[in-house]
């Protein structure tokens, strides 16, 4: 509740500290649902045993989701909503500076692997340009 309150959370994962930026939308849904179920202070999402969630209830979550969707569980991890964040917002905005500081890198080339794509992707943005324009005598 206190990040909902702030707009911020902030995430400890693997002695690296993230600061998120949550959504005004997002905030007011997540009072909403913690005024529903009478939580004033502490984790809003817990699990039957009254713990916060962790990144292990989410990966579980995520595989039975998988199961239902005839996703192969192997290819499915928490840090894979990071990767659709952040490829979303970079094809979005295009701003590579920007996405660096959100996600916290230090380093450019640490969010650059975000956002690599593939020869297709790239081929069909070359054809775009229309450089190349035939002429035909005849």
């Amino acid at each position: 509740m206190e990040a909902v309150n702030k707009g911020t959370a902030q995430i400890n994962n693997k002695g690296k500290i993230r600061n998120v930026l949550l959504r005004t939308k997002l905030c007011e849904l997540l009072r909403k649902y913690a005024q529903s179920k009478k939580i004033i202070v502490g984790a809003i999402f817990i699990t039957k045993n009254g713990t916060p969630l962790d990144r292990s209830n989410i990966w579980s979550e995520m595989k039975k989701l998988c199961k239902k969707a005839n996703v192969t569980e192997d290819k499915v991890f928490p840090h894979n909503l990071r990767h659709l964040f952040a490829r979303t917002y970079y094809n979005l905005q295009k701003d590579i500076v920007h996405l660096a500081d959100i996600l916290g890198h230090s380093n450019i080339n640490t969010t650059r692997i975000y956002t690599i794509v593939n020869e297709e992707v790239h081929r069909k943005q070359i054809e775009k340009l229309g450089l190349l324009r035939c002429c035909h005598t005849t």
